[in-house]
């Protein structure tokens, strides 16, 4: 095999948490293979952070010393290559979009917290990208829920890229799977258990403990975040309801759009009574055509044994897509986390290399 003509990405990582040090971390990892597999050279060449400092140098900088040092509670100005370092992430974004060299294509790889009901900043960070002429690939599920539809005009107004492939299922390609490989076919709907916190927490109430004893279990094995709410109030999994909607059926939804109902009333005894009656408790989202319009749902259902969803279990995700023409097609993720929501970052770079192409 020929390997293709090498292609220099300039980064901009915005947002250098637990998922953009994974990245950095798996792109020095995959570097030799990326390069002779795509020919993909990927360079950070800026990073904001909002506890950490930012820094941006446009002969690149080390992204593994930069998470070393983000690890060890330091900051990054000192890697900043000349003047005084940026203080936002629309000063590094612009400071990266004026001083890159040799005309290589930048993308901003934005990886901040989730906010699930307005997509900020995320949402504000890809126009800043966009805008200055750079290409996005993100993880964060708040823009394509929120904002899905402007962030897309505005990429292709400025014959730009838009991916997000770890915005549902970390790495498992939900969005290339339906772009590459569907082609001429019609999404009629979806459904799925996307939730990870509420499927080990729907378990444990099943075996007898109560959400309140079984929560922190979950969050001291680092399944469940500090924060658990947007899990348990059903949050997390309307934002990928609308996420999914918005893209693969053409919606325009957001988060509060979708009709939404939580686990946090649920009781052991309650989960248990359906366990008994030979069905299994679920948070299923749902999002399908009804007419003209797009509708989504999030609720704990009863499901059947013979419903492929009861079978999900533990830190397995799974989700259904119906089609006119294929019938339905689910996808099983048998376990997610950082590594699988990183790789959906690197996934997205080989794409864009791709379409340079």
């Amino acid at each position: 095999m020929v390997s293709p003509s090498p292609v220099t990405i300039d980064l901009v990582l915005v947002g250098f948490g637990h998922v953009g040090r994974a990245f950095v971390r798996l792109l020095a990892d995959r570097h030799e293979r990326l390069l002779r597999d795509h020919g993909l050279v990927a360079r950070t060449i800026g990073i904001a952070t909002a506890r950490h400092g930012c820094a941006v140098d446009p002969a690149g900088l080390d992204a593994i010393r930069a998470a070393a040092l983000v690890e060890a509670g330091e900051r990054l100005d000192g890697l900043h290559a000349d003047g005084p370092a940026p203080r936002t992430a629309r000063e590094v974004i612009e400071a990266a979009a004026a001083a890159r060299r040799g005309g290589n294509p930048l993308a901003l790889v934005e990886t901040t917290l989730l906010d699930v009901h307005h997509g900020e900043p995320a949402a504000t960070h890809i126009r800043l990208a966009l805008a200055a002429g750079a290409h996005v690939v993100t993880a964060n599920k708040g823009p394509v829920a929120c904002a899905y539809r402007e962030l897309a005009e505005l990429a292709a107004g400025a014959g730009r890229e838009f991916l997000f492939e770890g915005a549902v299922m970390d790495g498992i390609p939900i969005f290339n799977l339906v772009r590459e490989t569907l082609p001429a076919v019609t999404i009629t709907r979806l459904r799925g258990i996307v939730n990870t916190t509420t499927n080990y927490l729907l378990a444990a109430m099943e075996e007898g403990r109560e959400l309140a004893e079984a929560l922190p279990e979950m969050q001291a094995r680092g399944i469940a975040e500090a924060d658990a709410s947007l899990d348990v109030d059903g949050w997390d999994a309307a934002a990928k309801a609308a996420a999914l909607g918005n893209v693969l059926l053409g919606a325009s939804l957001t988060p509060a759009a979708v009709e939404r109902t939580g686990i946090g009333h649920l009781t052991s005894a309650a989960v248990r009574d359906v366990r008994q009656r030979g069905r299994r408790l679920k948070l299923v989202a749902s999002v399908w055509r009804d007419g003209a319009a797009v509708r989504a749902r999030v609720a704990p259902e009863p499901l059947d044994p013979g419903d492929l969803l009861a079978s999900i279990h533990g830190t397995m995700n799974a989700l259904t897509i119906g089609t006119d023409r294929l019938g339905d097609i689910t996808i099983v993720q048998h376990g997610g986390g950082l590594v699988e929501t990183a790789y959906a970052l690197l996934s997205d770079l080989v794409t864009l290399r791709r379409r340079l192409s």
